[in-house]
């Protein structure tokens, strides 16, 4: 019996000796192992992050594109219903920027736009165009009649400290119209009809009495002295840079004028002079137009900033190297006004 109990005792110390001789990993082998694994998976994560780099600038810069796009779609729709386009003098003469030898026949009374003055803004595009408003006259009943009005349009390039948007430029539209006159009408604004009162500040302008139309044009007046519409921003991401440096592309530049077969002057907007460049944005080429005041007809530039989108720092955006071009998006478009000026 004490043997049999032996015998037994023995074999399971034998396998219980066979189970701890186990053995598990060295330091040395796990050290290897972290070696070889940080060398596998760093430049994979490296390769990865600059996928992801990429797909962040390639995203932003066709987001510019399609932006910059779409405002110039929308200002061209604008443009084709002007009557009456400002080049470089004229807006001097609204602005109260040009001298009175250059506008004779300019008001006295101050800036006619709104803050023309502030160095973050300048007015690029100013133009008059006659404006459909789709079912507002009453005929008879329910029947319903369309009419146009006369309103005065801006597009000003913007350049602030406003943390609402980009460290770039941003392009806005200002915009005031005339009423929809009703003789039956009492309203508090005069004959109009309801809730179709002229904006504040607007009046029309006038092109009876002596002088070309270009004169009674830039002597147009604001009938108050404030206005109480405010600029709409149009687009943001617009390229801030104040260099005008054909190398780096940047130049703003205005197509040959011509004789034949037609009468062609181009006016660049904003000027570039040493008096108005006093103030910042004046410097700016991302967006600027060239005017042919004659023929009512304006080619609108606009350059975007897509830098802006993925750098915090305002010093890195600008567009100072041949590397940073492709950051810069640029179009163009040439519209010519479809509305007409009738005088006696």
């Amino acid at each position: 019996m004490i043997r049999t109990l032996k015998f037994l005792l023995s074999n399971q110390l034998k396998r219980s000796k066979c189970i701890q001789q186990v053995d598990g990993f060295t330091l040395i082998e796990l050290l290897v192992a972290m070696i070889l694994a940080f060398l596998i998976i760093t430049p994979l994560l490296g390769f990865m992050i600059n996928i992801l780099n990429t797909d962040r600038q390639e995203q932003a810069k066709a987001n510019s594109e399609q932006e910059i796009q779409a405002a110039l779609d929308y200002i061209a729709r604008d443009l084709q219903q002007a009557i009456y386009i400002y080049d470089a003098t004229g807006i001097g003469c609204l602005t109260g920027t040009a001298d009175t030898t250059t506008c004779p026949n300019a008001s006295t009374t101050g800036n006619q736009l709104p803050s023309p003055s502030a160095t973050d803004r300048v007015p690029v595009l100013v133009f008059w165009k006659r404006e459909l408003v789709s079912q507002a006259i009453t005929i008879t009943g329910t029947q319903k009649d369309d009419t146009f009005v006369y309103s005065l349009v801006a597009y000003y390039l913007i350049k602030d400290t406003s943390s609402t948007w980009s460290k770039a430029a941003r392009i806005a539209r200002w915009q005031i119209r005339d009423g929809i006159a009703d003789p039956s009408s009492t309203q508090t604004c005069g004959k109009y009809l309801v809730g179709q009162c002229p904006s504040e500040g607007f009046a029309l302008f006038k092109l009876d009495g002596i002088g070309t139309i270009t004169q009674k044009m830039n002597s147009w007046t604001k009938a108050t002295a404030s206005y109480t519409a405010d600029t709409t921003v149009l687009v943001d991401f617009i390229d801030q840079t104040k260099t005008d440096d054909v190398s780096k592309n940047i130049a703003a530049t205005c197509p040959a004028n011509s004789t034949t077969p037609s009468v062609v002057t181009w006016s660049k907007v904003p000027p570039n002079t040493t008096t108005l460049n006093t103030r910042d944005t004046y410097k700016m080429t991302g967006f600027y137009a060239c005017v042919d005041r004659v023929n009512t007809t304006a080619q609108v530039f606009i350059r975007g900033n897509a830098l802006a989108r993925i750098e915090t720092d305002a010093n890195r955006l600008k567009n100072d190297s041949d590397s940073k071009k492709t950051y810069f998006p640029t179009a163009s478009v040439r519209v010519q006004g479809r509305g007409y000026l009738y005088t006696k």
